[in-house]
């Protein structure tokens, strides 16, 4: 009889399996999830896709584009003088004046006052978010204005395009206008105030420079009246020249006196006379002398004369030429007031759409979409870190 086979079992350790998994079965958690995703992101969705479409006006757009031309050119006065342009390398660049001014409440109340901006902005009926409430303050006015009036500006290029949004394709091209001429103005009373700084300086240095040349004058002609002499420097080369003279005169005489000694006898009168002159020149000489160490019967020395005379003329031609100088800079300064060197160049005059762009659609309708996807996500992950913490 065969004995009945036994079951082989495996040689090394034992391995429990698993249970299956169960059929995956839709939970509350996954209707809660699928509820949420359509109330908080298809729901809204399609909220803003109607509204865009079905109640949001159309926008027309006006395109401007400017820059601001500075002339720095210093006139011919300028050039003459060595003087340069009155204007500020250090000082805010015109453009980014300009770029504040546009968003400043003047330039709002200015074309609100022309234009009726309110009015303008407030046409269209049944869209609530887009439009103007007419309502609203001129501060409102103002943050309207900024989601209306878009400003680009290149720093490197200093162009400047400004893109103005409206209900109607004409009433948009004004308020471009509006602005441009605005700007104009805004430019025009800065080149106005820098002229009238300029003149205003160049006439105060004048004035200073004007005062010491006076001064200056006074001095040197007290200084004459006091000593008698209108150029000491003249009268001590007259005296250089007379006692140049003497000494030539002294060192002849000399040369005839040793001629006439060694073949004359002592007494001989020719010699006294030669001797004679010898001590007279001699006298004289110290007497000029003396006339060089000091001026007249003044215990001053004729060479502190000189130099105190000298100062005094420094002086003087310093102030004429820094007179000259400023003169010269009111004259160019006076002569720049009179151009335009500062004046808006608008390479894109104010445009006038054919058709609507704004408030684009898709562009709105996609950015909202998307935030309320990541909303949703956040939210999601949230719940789920929750449940897990449990």
């Amino acid at each position: 009889m065969v004995a009945p086979a036994q079951p082989i079992r495996p040689a090394g350790p034992v391995i429990n399996a698993l249970p299956t998994a169960s059929r995956s079965r839709l939970r509350r958690r996954h209707i809660a999830l699928i509820g949420s995703f359509f109330i908080l992101v298809l729901l809204p969705v399609l909220v803003a896709a109607w509204y865009l479409w079905a109640r949001a006006a159309d926008q027309y757009s006006s395109m401007l584009g400017f820059s601001v031309h500075r002339e720095d050119g210093a006139s011919t006065l300028g050039l003459l003088a060595g003087i340069s342009s009155f204007t500020s390398t250090g000082s805010t660049p015109d453009t980014d004046i300009i770029y504040n001014y546009i968003f400043s409440q003047q330039v709002v109340s200015e074309i609100q006052g022309e234009l009726d901006l309110a009015s303008i902005w407030s046409k269209p009926s049944g869209d609530p978010w887009y439009t103007y409430d007419t309502t609203g303050s001129i501060e409102d006015l103002i943050e309207y204005w900024k989601d209306m009036v878009s400003v680009y500006y290149d720093s490197s290029t200093r162009l400047m395009e400004v893109r103005v949004l409206a209900f109607d394709p004409d009433d948009a091209q004004r308020i471009a206008q509006a602005i441009y001429e605005k700007s104009g103005v805004m430019i025009n009373k800065l080149n106005e105030i820098a002229n009238e700084d300029a003149v205003a300086f160049s006439r105060k240095e004048m004035e200073e420079t004007r005062e010491k040349l006076i001064i200056a004058r006074q001095d040197l002609t007290a200084f004459r009246n006091k000593y008698q002499i209108v150029d000491p420097t003249l009268d001590l080369q007259s005296q250089s020249t007379i006692l140049s003279a003497l000494e030539q005169e002294l060192a002849q005489s000399l040369i005839d006196y040793d001629l006439l000694a060694g073949t004359a006898p002592p007494d001989d009168p020719r010699v006294k006379v030669l001797d004679r002159r010898i001590t007279v020149i001699r006298d004289r000489i110290a007497a000029e002398r003396s006339k060089i160490g000091t001026l007249g019967g003044d215990e001053q020395s004729m060479a502190d004369v000189v130099a105190e005379y000298e100062r005094l003329t420094v002086d003087r031609e310093f102030a004429e030429a820094s007179h000259t100088a400023a003169r010269a800079a009111y004259e160019a300064a006076r002569a720049q007031a009179t151009r335009q060197t500062r004046y808006l160049a608008a390479h894109v005059l104010p445009t006038r759409a054919e058709t609507s762009r704004f408030p684009e659609r898709e562009k709105k309708l996609a950015t909202v979409a998307v935030f309320l996807i990541m909303l949703w996500g956040v939210l999601v992950l949230v719940f789920y870190s929750l449940r897990d913490r449990r």
